[in-house]
C-alpha cells in the first residue's frame, strides 16, 4: 500500500477532449458511449467524537496494488485487483468478480489532522483512522 498526502483540496478535472457518454453520435448514427474501465470498491465512513474512521472492501487486492491519497476533504483508494486466470478450457456460468482498475473517492465529513492517520490493511479490508483537527479554543 502506498499513502501519499497531498495539501490541496480534491477536484475532478474534465479537459476539454473529453466524451460524455451519450453525448457525440458517430457519422454512421452508432451511438458512442464512453465508459470507464474502473469499477468502485464497496466502502463504509462513519464519524466519531475523535475520528473519522473509513473502511474499504479490497478482497483479493495485493498491498502493494493500491494507493491512498489524502486530500483535504476527501481520501482517495485507487489501484488494481486482477484475479488468477482461469484454467484454459474452463467455461465460466457466473462472473460477478469485478477486477481490473478501481477507485473510490470518499469525501471527510470532518477537518482531520493528516499528521495522525493510521491505515491497517488485513484480510481484504484496508481500515482508515484519521483523527479529527483539534479546533482552536
Amino acid at each position: 500500500m502506498r499513502y501519499r498526502r497531498l495539501s490541496y483540496r480534491y477536484e475532478t478535472v474534465v479537459g476539454s477532449s473529453h466524451t460524455w457518454a451519450l453525448g457525440h453520435l458517430w457519422p454512421n448514427d452508432r451511438l458512442h458511449l464512453l465508459v470507464h474501465a474502473r469499477w468502485r470498491p464497496d466502502a463504509d465512513t462513519y464519524e466519531t467524537s475523535t475520528a473519522v474512521e473509513i473502511v474499504v472492501d479490497l478482497a483479493g487486492v495485493d498491498e502493494d496494488d493500491f494507493e491512498v491519497q489524502l486530500f483535504e476533504d476527501v481520501l482517495v483508494v485507487e489501484g488494481r485487483r486482477q484475479l488468477p486466470a482461469c484454467p484454459e478450457r474452463a467455461m465460466y456460468h457466473t462472473a460477478g468478480i469485478r477486477q481490473g482498475p478501481f477507485r473510490v473517492e470518499l469525501p471527510l465529513p470532518a477537518p482531520v489532522d493528516a499528521e495522525r492517520v493510521e491505515a491497517r490493511y488485513d484480510r481484504g479490508l484496508l481500515r482508515v483512522t484519521l483523527p479529527k483537527r483539534a479546533e482552536a479554543p
